[in-house]
């Protein structure tokens, strides 16, 4: 087995042995507003959930390597303080991966990517109509892990309202066959869940069985 020093190794390096290990790894999908009121949307794959009572997600935007700048989505929620998580399927995906794009800040990635903005009912930021899963934020924590490129962001935010297609939702649960959510692998890859796998786990008592 190789050994490598994560504390010496260049970003870069450090970045591919996240990338190639944690997989698949979901994508959040932000919408927030840009100063002027225009719409952003940015898809990030450093993205988990973390309490569920209350409710919180993190998502975590790393420092552009190419400016060494902040990414438009973390400016925009240090002075917002709210944003909205969209998710990815096998439908969108192409939309969702056109909002990649680096444009100058106040350009709207919804007019570029073709992804279609709907109104959220709690924060000022748009939904993405092309999404069966919305999640209206409000910000609770954000944590700085360093200024150089490649450093990360985290982000949480707590679910202040949760919007469900009714074609992937049934008696409580959303069914993953329905949902058809999408995830990042390294480089250039993506993952679709079209083979499940059950696995009894060995709890007592299970909140989703």
């Amino acid at each position: 087995m190789l050994s490598f020093d994560a504390l010496e190794n260049a970003f870069g390096d450090n970045y591919k042995f996240i990338i190639g290990s944690i997989l698949p790894r979901p994508i959040a999908v932000v919408s927030t507003k840009n100063e002027d009121g225009s719409n952003n949307v940015a898809p990030f794959s450093f993205f988990t959930g973390v309490s569920a009572k209350p409710m919180i997600i993190a998502f975590c935007p790393l420092i552009r390597t190419a400016t060494g700048e902040k990414k438009d989505t973390v400016i925009n929620i240090e002075r917002e303080k709210e944003f909205v998580i969209n998710f990815v399927t096998e439908d969108n995906a192409d939309l969702v991966n056109a909002t990649s794009a680096e444009l100058p800040y106040g350009e709207d990635e919804f007019k570029h990517s073709g992804l279609t903005p709907i109104d959220s009912e709690v924060v000022k930021a748009m939904r993405v109509k092309e999404s069966p899963i919305h999640f209206e934020c409000k910000l609770r924590d954000i944590i700085s892990y360093g200024d150089q490129p490649g450093a990360g962001t985290l982000i949480t935010g707590e679910v202040v309202r949760i919007h469900v297609d009714e074609k992937i939702y049934d008696s409580g649960r959303i069914i993953t066959q329905e949902f058809k959510p999408m995830g990042r692998g390294a480089g250039n890859d993506w993952f679709k869940t079209d083979s499940v796998v059950e696995k009894q786990r060995l709890m007592k008592a299970q909140i989703q069985k």
